[in-house]
């Protein structure tokens, strides 16, 4: 029978991976210009949705946790203006799910119940705890994609 920790941690690292493939599946039909246009006054574009994923999940699991040293601007994530081609955006994406998902994949029980601190996180106190709330805030904002790719491509 397999340990929990393994079970846990295959199951958590897999659940990213979805949440990646559907973001590809969403944006595929979108050009880089539909990424970055915001189809109502309020609110995000695709673009800026998947910069604020990827720094969130590069600064909360991959500076916190893998020891990275990546350094996150969060207010970019919402105003850059650069537009990079969906390809990078997609690509920078990429690389933060498959670090998380390789990070998870190396912990043990013991590090997953490892205490976690983040100033900015102060509901996440082990680090099983803070891979289960990247998680669902990953989701959430899959759920804006969804709904602003289906404007986008109607």
């Amino acid at each position: 029978m397999p340990e929990l920790d393994s079970v846990v941690a295959s199951t958590l690292a897999s659940y990213y991976e979805e949440v990646r493939d559907n973001v590809h599946q969403l944006v595929a039909p979108l050009s880089t210009e539909q990424l970055w246009t915001k189809p109502y006054s309020y609110g995000n574009s695709i673009g800026h949705l998947l910069l604020h994923v990827t720094g969130n999940l590069n600064h909360y699991i991959g500076a916190r946790i893998a020891n990275t040293g990546y350094v996150r601007n969060r207010p970019l994530e919402f105003s850059d203006a650069s537009k990079q081609p969906k390809e990078q955006v997609l690509a920078n994406f990429d690389r933060a799910i498959d670090m998380v998902a390789a990070t998870i994949r190396k912990q043990s029980s013991e590090d997953l119940a490892a205490p976690y601190s983040d100033p900015t996180e102060p509901h996440s106190k082990t680090r099983f705890g803070v891979f289960m709330r990247m998680a669902a805030h990953a989701y959430h904002h899959v759920g804006q994609i969804i709904y602003l790719s289906k404007e986008l491509t109607r």
